[in-house]
């Protein structure tokens, strides 16, 4: 097997610049060989590598998946700096490469993770494939001027919101953006202190970051003690409301949930066949209690979410 031959054969895209915050995150950005076709913020595509590249030492061992002539492919959504390195808000529209947030899988339960270990072996200028297709459905298309919009994520899935978000302030939207995204440590938020900067710069932005194993989240004794803080908890408390600043009206309000399926808690088919929700109690669920809807093709809403697997 000739890796250089299948290299030339599979990949079309440079790394062109990859940041760790620590050694299981990661943001980097690709230039594609090609022009990257006009789309919306919020969308997604594919990035590549293949099966004969090397893993991550440590890593969960693989077992016998296949040729190892082939291309392993993942769906990530396209996130955004949103701020450029002068400090100026930018949107996905005026960059030159797309920007993935990325965290390592080291071992899974139902099958050993393939692509991630080996893409954080990866360093700028390094080959990969990606998607020449830029597709999905979560993007701001309902979101009308007058509207209150609210992110919540889970560890990465706040890359499509970054996106959006930084669409929405180009684009002056002047009703409250507030974005939530719950992480384990702290060190887990790439862009906090993009997100801060962004507080100073937009007045009607709010971001609001939460974790779930710091020792204020862990140890009743901390005089900070707040337990463990996940996104259901924290709506359904009303504490969100109250850190934000806002109230949660359907009338006027959309709200974008992005990442861990349980966070998200989207209703599954039940024994007689009806939608049912999970347990436990997922964000989907606790906005339907307040009276908003799920947005679908043929019946537009207010509660959009992509979930990250």
């Amino acid at each position: 097997m000739d890796a250089e031959k299948l290299r030339e054969q599979f990949y079309n895209a440079t790394i062109t610049e990859l940041r760790k915050p620590h050694d299981d995150l990661m943001v980097l950005r690709v230039r594609p060989d090609w022009p990257i076709p006009a789309f919306e913020p919020g969308q997604y595509t594919v990035l590549g590598l293949g099966a004969w590249e090397p893993r991550l030492p440590g890593t969960q061992p693989e077992r016998d998946e296949g040729p190892p002539s082939r291309l392993i492919r993942r769906a990530y959504s396209i996130s955004c700096p949103l701020l450029d390195d002068a400090g100026r808000l930018v949107t996905v529209d005026e960059l030159d490469f797309l920007e993935f947030y990325v965290a390592l899988v080291r071992r899974s339960v139902e099958r050993p993770p393939a692509l991630t270990p080996r893409l954080f072996t990866r360093r700028p200028g390094d080959r990969l494939y990606c998607g020449n297709r830029i597709r999905g459905t979560y993007t701001l298309r309902h979101v009308r001027p007058q509207d209150t919009v609210v992110f919540a994520a889970t560890g990465t899935g706040e890359a499509p919101h970054n996106a959006m978000i930084a669409q929405l302030l180009k684009r002056g939207h002047r009703p409250p953006i507030v974005a939530v995204t719950s992480v384990r440590y702290r060190r887990d938020l790439a862009y906090l202190q993009t997100h801060r900067r962004l507080q100073e710069l937009f007045d009607n932005y709010r971001y609001l970051p939460l974790t779930t194993r710091e020792p204020e989240n862990l140890d009743p004794s901390h005089p900070r003690f707040v337990g463990k803080r996940h996104l259901q908890d924290y709506f359904e408390s009303g504490a969100f409301e109250r850190d934000a600043g806002i109230t949660l009206d359907p009338r006027n309000t959309h709200v974008f949930l992005c990442g861990n399926p349980q966070m998200v808690g989207a209703p599954v088919p039940g024994p007689d066949g009806k939608k049912v929700f999970p347990a436990p109690k997922g964000m989907v669920q606790v906005l339907t209690e307040r009276g908003f809807n799920i947005d679908r093709p043929n019946a537009p809403g207010n509660i959009h979410f992509e979930r990250f697997w």
